[in-house]
């Protein structure tokens, strides 16, 4: 695999975690507030989401690209949704803050 086509997968992969987090964002501000839902903390609402989201996109993926759907593909996507999760519950801050307070700084 040559380079080019390994950074295009990357960018495509960091572009679905993107569009997945913003997805699930949004369906749990609508959705906070139904009224059996209310009672539940909206994490646990953003982390049910999340695990039925991320298999179903890869589902629908592989239907509409008509590839096999093989079990790992299913897995891996249930995988990722622990990582659109932290992303969508604001990961990108505490990523930020750790950042901020490790790295390197010049006196």
């Amino acid at each position: 695999m040559n380079m080019e086509l390994m950074v295009q997968y990357i960018t495509y992969g960091l572009m679905a975690l993107g569009v997945l987090s913003f997805l699930v964002a949004v369906i749990v501000q609508v959705i906070k507030e139904l009224p059996r839902l209310n009672k539940i903390p909206t994490s646990v609402v953003a982390l049910v989401v999340s695990v039925v989201l991320c298999p179903l996109a890869v589902i629908i993926a592989c239907q509409y690209y008509k590839i096999v759907i093989v079990w790992y593909y299913v897995f891996a996507a249930f995988l990722a949704a622990f990582v659109v999760y932290v992303i969508a519950t604001g990961g990108w801050e505490k990523a930020s803050e750790i950042w901020n307070r490790t790295k390197y700084k010049k006196k």
